[in-house]
């Protein structure tokens, strides 16, 4: 750990949100390890030893406490690693955990070797990769056993273990308990329903209504949702066997335990990582507004209170939609590039039942799009898209369907917008703006936007740009903050 074992323990002490995420403490007393905000009676000092991950924590032979449950602990933003590399690597592996990737696959996936890949890993995780793949299968098990009524073998499966027999073994001898004893220590009595409910949580403060203004306003009609304090939408994915699963998800906010709170229908059990890690991405979960604010709130000093803690980015669930999006919003407004996303989605999208009013098709993905190649112009012409803006978004559309371009959070957002920026009909403002909700990228500016240009008057593109150096790596939270302002 970077930080002193004294001031670390200070933290612990103090319950420090912090810290939280970014640090676990192991009680030699009781094998157990904690999240640093746990309200369970204080280990002295002597007894405890800090670790930068969960996945190091057990690796010592530590079992996660059932109070204060670090499966819920909030993930850390990538820029502030000493590794982006091995932050993105983890961010794949929690998000496709069930899928049965090695670590040579992923390692081809980031651009680098498998030895490059462990070397940095474990320079930033003190673990191996497989170590903390392990990890995150225990944890997500963990969490579907306390909070779900799912049976034991569907978490197994769920996780990714891939037998009972695998979830059983690994339970016992890490954590010293079956996973039907954990399920008898959680609180029972739950409703039987047809949805999953899971819990993933976040350094606060979180200003979850100004995330939800934002997304309200681009809400694709029929494929997503905001209303009585919820985000709701429908969910196509892809299992590890290629199959498609369809459903939908609700995600609540729930402040008084630093908590977001994810409701999924069981259609999606099978590929609930997935879904999980793309819920996180879209509310910028591994965000630590702390430190944000300490280098933006220089904007206050332009116009009092522009910036405040807790500002988030939002990203996306689906990238190919938000780029299509992006896409249809050049030169027209926010609400009428809704409407034409919507019409997109009725004609091309997968229909599906989900019980939730105006909630009634998937957005369709890139391969279905690029099969209209033929005749594009007259299949998103009669929807109103205009010639122009059909073509490039079959162009996007087969660049992302043959692997040309990266619209995840793996990607290098520079090379990708250089690549999106080489398809006509794309321009800067456009690449940036997909790569700042596609790619989690924490530092786009736009500064030929014209809420930027509204918030700070009477500063030329270039002018704007000069500005906005002192809110270095942190200038997408900077265009939110002004955004906001303008809202």
């Amino acid at each position: 750990m970077k930080e002193t074992a004294d001031f670390l323990y200070q933290a612990f002490k103090a319950r420090d949100t912090r810290f939280d995420g970014r640090v676990f403490v192991g009680i030699s007393s009781t094998k157990i390890y904690c999240r640093p905000v746990c309200h369970a009676r204080q280990a002295k000092k002597e007894n405890c030893t800090f670790f930068s991950s969960a996945a190091e924590a057990e690796q010592a032979g530590y079992r996660p406490c059932l109070l204060c449950r670090p499966e819920l602990a909030p993930g850390n933003s990538i820029t502030d690693a000493s590794s982006a590399l091995a932050h993105k690597a983890a961010r794949l592996m929690e998000e496709h955990c069930g899928d049965g990737q090695n670590v040579e696959e992923l390692a081809a996936r980031l651009g680098c070797s498998g030895r490059h890949l462990r070397r940095v890993f474990m320079e930033e995780y003190h673990v191996t990769p497989v170590q903390y793949l392990q990890t995150c299968r225990l944890l997500l098990a963990k969490n579907l056993l306390t909070d779900t009524e799912l049976s034991v073998l569907e978490v197994a499966m769920a996780s990714g273990f891939g037998s009972l027999r695998r979830l059983n073994d690994l339970f016992k001898k890490k954590y010293n308990l079956s996973p039907t004893a954990l399920r008898k220590n959680a609180d029972r009595g739950k409703p039987q329903t047809n949805a999953v409910t899971v819990g993933l949580g976040y350094h606060p403060p979180y200003r979850w209504e100004e995330v939800l203004d934002f997304l309200s306003l681009r809400a694709i009609p029929g494929v997503e949702l905001v209303a009585g304090g919820a985000y709701m939408r429908t969910v196509r994915l892809r299992g590890r066997g290629g199959e498609n699963f369809c459903g939908w998800i609700r995600v609540e906010n729930r402040p008084q335990k630093n908590m977001l709170s994810v409701t999924l229908s069981d259609t999606l059990i099978h590929v609930l990582p997935q879904t999980l890690a793309r819920v996180k991405h879209l509310f910028d979960l591994y965000c630590e507004p702390g430190t944000i604010y300490e280098t933006l709130q220089s904007i206050n000093e332009i116009h009092p209170d522009i910036c405040r803690p807790g500002i988030r980015v939002p990203g996306c669930f689906e990238p190919f939609e938000m780029a299509v999006r992006a896409v249809l919003g050049q030169q027209i407004s926010v609400k009428a590039a809704g409407t034409l996303a919507g019409k997109l989605a009725r004609t091309y999208g997968t229909p599906i039942e989900t019980g939730i009013e105006n909630l009634a098709c998937t957005f369709p993905a890139a391969e279905d799009i690029a099969a209209l190649h033929d005749n594009i112009e007259e299949h998103l012409g009669v929807l109103g898209v205009i010639a122009s803006r059909s073509r490039c978004i079959l162009a996007l559309a087969e660049a992302v369907k043959n692997g040309q371009i990266e619209l995840k959070g793996c990607a290098e957002p520079k090379e990708e917008m250089e690549k999106l920026m080489a398809i006509k009909g794309i321009g800067s403002w456009t690449a940036k703006y997909i790569a700042m909700r596609t790619m989690s990228w924490p530092d786009a500016f736009l500064e030929t936007d014209m809420g930027i240009k509204h918030a700070l008057p009477g500063r030329t593109p270039k002018e704007l740009l000069e500005l906005s150096e002192k809110w270095r790596p942190w200038r997408s939270y900077a265009t939110m903050c002004l955004w906001n302002m303008e809202v």
